[in-house]
């Protein structure tokens, strides 16, 4: 499993959600697995994401396709997003605070 980070400055979160929702079922066709968005606390426009994928060749094929870079220009992202790729090295054992 490959997991695919992108930090992007948008011009309108609500415009960019917009579109990401619409490119849904494209982005599955391509290759991601699952998802996740998050914005900064202090700037909402500043967004992390990340997609889980099965191999790394998959998921650098997404980022240069030509569907991507159309669906970002048109969700409003401002200027080169950043992307890196990573797998998983280890997962804490869950730990829960004692209650008592």
């Amino acid at each position: 499993m490959v997991r695919l980070f992108a930090r992007m400055n948008v011009a309108d979160f609500e415009t960019w959600r917009t579109v990401y929702d619409q490119f849904y079922g494209e982005r599955v066709a391509m290759g991601v697995l699952g998802a996740a968005a998050f914005q900064l606390v202090d700037d909402p426009n500043d967004v992390t994401l990340w997609h889980d994928f099965e191999t790394a060749e998959v998921a650098r094929a997404f980022v240069s396709s030509d569907a991507l870079r159309d669906a970002m220009q048109g969700a409003g992202v401002q200027g080169e997003p950043q992307f890196w790729f990573t797998t998983e090295s280890w997962r804490p054992a869950p730990s829960f605070a004692s209650s008592s």
